[in-house]
């Protein structure tokens, strides 16, 4: 499979996820009224800022891609929309209220899934060279999959 991506813009994506992860989780944060509930998606949030930091401080490391574009800014463009509407849409905390933070928790499971498994497959697109700054990104989202997981065990603990 040919080259299509460089790992700069995979990180920029990642940049771009990051963000609308951490607006997702506190938003969430601050609609629940249980405090462990609430201290864990505010976990969560301060975590993906920590990420976006991680992979600032890469991206800043390394040759920045500018990809050919018909007009400024329409490959950031392209970026944000994909992130806002497959990863973490925008606003999609909305549909998501204190009586029902198990469906939050499974939401965020299934958007750190969507985002490993986006990672996994753009391994193929980007020199074999950069796949360990990959795995860097990979490692990241596996730690906000188990935090959640482990949150929904302990809910349906205190359920039954």
């Amino acid at each position: 499979m040919g080259i299509f991506f460089n790992i700069s813009e995979v990180y920029q994506f990642a940049i771009k996820i990051e963000e609308n992860g951490e607006r997702f989780y506190r938003k969430i944060a601050n609609n629940v009224k249980d405090k462990e509930v609430k201290e864990l998606f505010n976990f969560l949030a301060d975590e993906e800022l920590r990420h976006k930091k991680i992979f600032e401080e890469n991206l800043s490391k390394i040759e920045k891609y500018e990809p050919p574009e018909i007009y400024p800014g329409e490959y950031f463009a392209y970026l944000k929309a994909y992130a806002e509407e497959l990863i973490f849409p925008k606003n999609i905390e909305k549909e998501f209220y204190k009586e029902d933070i198990t469906e939050a928790i499974n939401f965020g499971i299934r958007r750190e899934l969507d985002s490993i498994m986006y990672y996994l497959e753009i391994k193929d697109l980007i020199p074999e060279t950069q796949h360990s700054e990959l795995d860097k990104i990979i490692k990241e989202e596996r730690s906000h999959f188990i935090k959640l997981s482990n949150l929904k065990k302990q809910i349906e603990r205190k359920e039954v």
